[in-house]
């Protein structure tokens, strides 16, 4: 879910010398993006990943992970676990892009206090961990309940670009519905949950180029009132400038 704001990260920092990404099924997406914006990188898979360098140069390896694993906590957990050992050899530091999801992974920086890798999640500037993908692009806890309150009890989906692109999916996997394309029980458990409106979250992002037409479709379908809210990436470019000066200074 955070495929586009990897990107504005790639797109705009002129430190990074090169990108690898882990081959894997859910890789496309983004390298189909990077390709679109003319991005150099490489493509590697797991067994095949360089290790880690003594060279005073930055290097991103970037694994992407399937869609709605938060579905099953325990899951989220375990798989994420397992993917942070085995890039540990090949990292000096990892920034999970993830949020709180059930509180699964409250205490993953505790858990990976490993010499010689630093492993970071994004945070508030407080440090505690975001509540998800939304409070992260809405700038945290803070700015996310005072969205909520003015909701004034209207229930509200939102959609940043990445949802719009596989709301489908989403409710499917967040069981509204075994079949993605079964719109009148999807539409049934909305109604049940008091749902009326979807919130277009405008994070500045364009990789996603279909968001409008998305966010439209899933408003007509549903018979929800879209309404606009202002997305930033401070909180996530704030979360890597800080996990990269960190290695960065320990590394070199």
């Amino acid at each position: 879910m955070f495929e586009d704001e990897i990107m504005h990260l790639l797109e705009n920092d002129p430190e990074i010398e090169k990108i690898v990404i882990v081959e894997n099924n859910d890789c496309d997406g983004i390298r189909k993006k990077m390709l679109e914006a003319g991005i150099p990188h490489k493509v590697f898979p797991i067994e095949e990943l360089p290790e880690k360098q003594e060279e005073k140069s930055l290097t991103l390896n970037i694994y992407m992970l399937e869609l709605a694993l938060h579905a099953i906590p325990e899951n989220l957990k375990k798989i994420v676990y397992s993917k942070v050992r085995a890039m540990v050899p090949h990292s000096d530091g990892i920034l999970l892009f993830y949020g709180l999801c059930g509180n699964v992974l409250g205490k993953v920086e505790e858990d990976f206090r490993i010499p010689g890798c630093k492993v970071c999640i994004l945070k508030e500037e407080n440090g505690e961990i975001v509540d998800d993908c939304i409070g992260a692009v809405l700038g945290g806890r803070g700015r996310y309940l005072e969205v909520l309150k003015n909701c004034k009890g209207v229930g509200t989906f939102f959609l940043t670009p990445m949802w719009a692109a596989n709301w489908r999916e989403m409710i499917r996997t967040a069981g509204l519905s075994q079949d993605p394309n079964d719109i009148s029980m999807s539409k049934l458990v909305f109604d049940c949950a008091g749902y009326k409106r979807v919130a277009r979250i405008n994070t500045g992002l364009t990789y996603e180029k279909r968001f409008e037409a998305c966010v439209r479709e899933f408003s007509t379908l549903f018979d929800f009132e879209i309404t606009d809210l202002e997305g930033t990436m401070k909180l996530v470019e704030s979360c890597y400038a800080t996990t990269k000066t960190s290695v960065l200074d320990d590394s070199f």
